[in-house]
């Protein structure tokens, strides 16, 4: 569990320790403002209550409120569930002992978090609210007996369910007249984030629902999840295509829920599991508990909890074992499970014993001890993922952790090796974080030996020992050679994508057998290719070589954006390749430019300036480019931009839907007139064009009363100027 004990330095409040790995520097006002009403509560305690509790407390607060954030908001938590669970855990403890401790907005009665601005909000008619933990049969007996205290008057006789917690992200989903017409997430219990579009690619939801006695109004709440062996298959599709292994089912459940782009959620292996109710219209036939309403469900054609995964007892004393047997198969299931979830079955009960702020009464989880176990670090060493990002691994002392032997474990970045303080030979704690990745959660410096020394960070890559970008306070090195062998297939892919040179063809499979079967080494290789050389390669006919070679022959001499957004600098995305390339015109004067020359451009920096100029200036990336060229490789010089126009000196900012062009092709038409294309709203913008479907970039307009006009209007300033 992380250490927050010691944050109190001198009587001012510090930030725990998530809060400073998270090294966000963007909060929320919301956030902000509970930070300073923590410190107010730490500074002035109240005078029943110890001063460490009360400065214990605000940490607790928030450390949880910001892992919370970033779990909800980016699907990037700072906490793994064991930890977050133990400090909710003590926080409800302290705020039980000191109820002058107790304020609405705890962690401890809240649910989720605020939704994002990315999406539309949706209010759910019923609170999406969360659940109360237990961790034994002792908590288990806990809550039935505090349930029978709070029913007192009335015949005590439920009956249960018990269903698996799936480790998953909580989703309601709304049918009207049968039809599914909304997906939202669960946010802060209250309102949810739009996320209709992505919901609708996810194969296990009917779109429309078939049976008889369809309601008229039906909200399910299910868990999102992926299963083990579809996890596996994508993961091991991304190694293929040199690209990083996604962490976990969970996180990547979550960040594939909030793609803006719904194709990338179709691509996603996603399924769901219904567990309940919001806000449903029967008809005159009410079903009178939830497993009635399940059955009722499951024949609509939604996906419910199957039967052998689905227990019922009157017994309350049999609950405990119920739930055991859950644990005692999780191994064993699909899909990855943290618990088991007991409910009432009966509604009328439910209704009389009612929720809490933060959570029914009726319903409790029975979360699984997480897998730990301790081993030694052996080694650490230094991988190279496609980025040429160098990630720190632990080589640990084989330790069979949840029924697989652990062996690996990534340290992540230089900033966690410094706050674990972790050196070869040290005993470690390691936990399967979220039940699949093993994690470094604690050094046992006690057992440290003798003679042991921090661990130092190489100062060039250990791949192909070319230099290493080691941006100050940045927590990750970048090896700079676009040729390392770690990086080759990563870059050729980026090299060829839609939006450097377009070379349609080079996909996954085909970039895979070109450096394992040829032996291509970077990016310039592709324009020596031979038609006997792909003729050659598994599954490629002489029409689809010949196509692939004439694609990449007409991409010799692409637009200079293209091309230095495609050659994959650091920190050069395509509108620094595009400033670059309008800036110095020709290649051979970007790689003349001298690094104040490059900062001096409109929209690069220092950072960006930086990282371009050392690129340049690598002997491998320079043998790379006299490569290119050799090979007949001449970019095109970019167009002059226009001094005269609608949109001279002006930032133009595009939302919405559009009918007669792409939203690139407008963006090309303002850069070509003069004008900047930005992707966000803010005082700074001078024109909002918006089409249908317009969101939260529009209300942000309107709120800083920006002009704003439609597609015709931007047509009609374009072709006036044209004209």
């Amino acid at each position: 569990m992380l250490d927050l004990l010691h944050n109190r330095k001198g009587g001012a409040f510090v930030d725990p320790p998530c809060i400073q790995a998270s090294g966000d520097a963007s909060w929320p006002w919301r956030v902000l403002k509970q930070r300073l009403r923590l410190r107010s509560m730490s500074d002035d305690v109240p005078a029943d209550v110890p001063p460490e509790i009360a400065a214990r407390a605000a940490e607790l607060r928030a450390s949880l409120v910001e892992a919370n954030r970033r779990y909800y908001e980016h699907a990037d938590p700072l906490l793994s569930d064991f930890e977050f669970d133990e400090q909710l855990r003590e926080l409800q403890a302290l705020e039980t002992e000191y109820s002058a401790l107790a304020t609405d907005d705890s962690p401890t009665r809240t649910v989720g978090f605020t939704a994002s601005s990315l999406f539309a909000p949706v209010t759910h008619r019923r609170p999406m609210l969360s659940l109360a933990n237990t961790i034994s049969a002792e908590e288990l007996a806990a809550w039935h007996k505090s349930m029978a205290e709070f029913d007192e008057g009335a015949d005590f006789e439920p009956s249960f369910t018990i269903e698996p917690k799936v480790d998953g992200v909580a989703l309601e989903v709304v049918y009207e007249q049968g039809r599914l017409t909304v997906g939202s997430t669960r946010g802060d219990g209250t309102t949810g984030e739009d996320i209709t579009a992505n919901v609708r690619t996810i194969g296990a939801l009917p779109r429309t629902l078939n049976g008889d006695a369809v309601p008229s109004l039906l909200e399910v709440r299910g868990e999102v999840y992926m299963t083990k062996a579809d996890f596996a298959d994508l993961n091991a599709q991304l190694v293929a295509a040199g690209e990083e292994p996604k962490a976990n089912p969970r996180n990547t459940t979550a960040g594939s829920l909030k793609q803006k782009d719904p194709r990338v959620t179709a691509a996603r292996p996603l399924t769901v599991m219904i567990y309940g109710l919001g806000e449903v219209e029967w008809g005159d036939d009410q079903p009178a508990s939830w497993s009635e309403a399940r059955a009722r469900l499951a024949a609509l054609g939604l996906p419910v909890a199957p039967d052998d995964l689905f227990e019922q007892t009157a017994d309350a004393d049999a609950l405990g074992d119920l739930v055991l047997g859950f644990q005692e198969r999780r191994d064993e299931l699909a899909f990855e499970i943290d618990g088991a979830v007991v409910k009432v079955d009966e509604y009328a009960l439910r209704r009389r014993l009612g929720s809490r702020s933060r959570s029914p009464r009726w319903a409790v989880a029975y979360k699984f001890p997480p897998r730990e176990g301790r081993t030694v670090v052996e080694e650490i060493i230094v991988s190279v993922g496609r980025t040429g990002a160098l990630t720190p691994v632990a080589v640990l002392k084989p330790l069979p952790l949840g029924g697989v032997t652990v062996t690996h474990t990534t340290l992540h970045n230089r900033n966690e090796i410094e706050r674990l303080g972790v050196r070869v030979g040290d005993t470690v704690v390691v936990i399967r974080a979220g039940d699949v990745i093993p994690k470094v959660v604690q050094v046992q410096t006690e057992l440290r030996p003798e003679g042991s020394v921090p661990f130092v960070w190489p100062d060039e890559c250990p791949v192909c020992a070319a230099s290493v970008d080691a941006a100050e306070g940045e927590p990750l090195s970048y090896c700079t050679n676009i040729a390392c062998p770690a990086q080759v297939k990563g870059r050729l892919l980026h090299f060829g994508s839609r939006r450097a040179m377009d070379l349609e063809g080079l996909g996954d499979r085909i970039v895979e057998q070109l450096v394992d079967v040829v032996g291509l080494t970077d990016p310039s290789g592709l324009y020596r290719l031979t038609l006997e050389q792909l003729t050659e390669l598994d599954r490629m006919g002489e029409r689809s070589a010949a196509n692939l070679i004439a694609v990449i022959e007409a991409s010799r001499t692409r637009p200079l954006a293209r091309f230095l957004y495609g050659l994959g600098i650091r920190h050069v995305g395509e509108s620094g390749g595009r400033d670059l390339a309008e800036h110095f015109s020709t290649l051979e004067r970007v790689r003349a430019a001298e690094v104040e020359e490059m900062a001096d451009v409109p929209g690069i920096g220092d950072v960006v300036a930086e990282s371009a100029h050392r690129f340049f200036r690598e002997p491998q990336n320079v043998a790379i480019l006299d490569a290119f060229l050799a090979a007949g490789v001449a970019p095109a010089p970019a167009a002059e931009r226009s001094t005269e126009g609608p949109f001279v000196g002006k930032t133009v900012v595009f939302t919405g839907n559009f009918v007669t062009m792409t939203r690139d092709e407008a963006k090309a038409i303002v850069r070509r007139m003069g004008g900047k294309a930005s992707g966000s709203v803010s005082k700074k913008t001078d024109l909002v064009v918006a089409g249908p479907g317009a969101g939260s970039k529009l209300a942000k307009a309107e709120k800083l009363e920006l002009e704003i006009i439609d597609e015709e209007a931007f047509r009609a300033l374009v072709d006036g100027a044209d004209a």
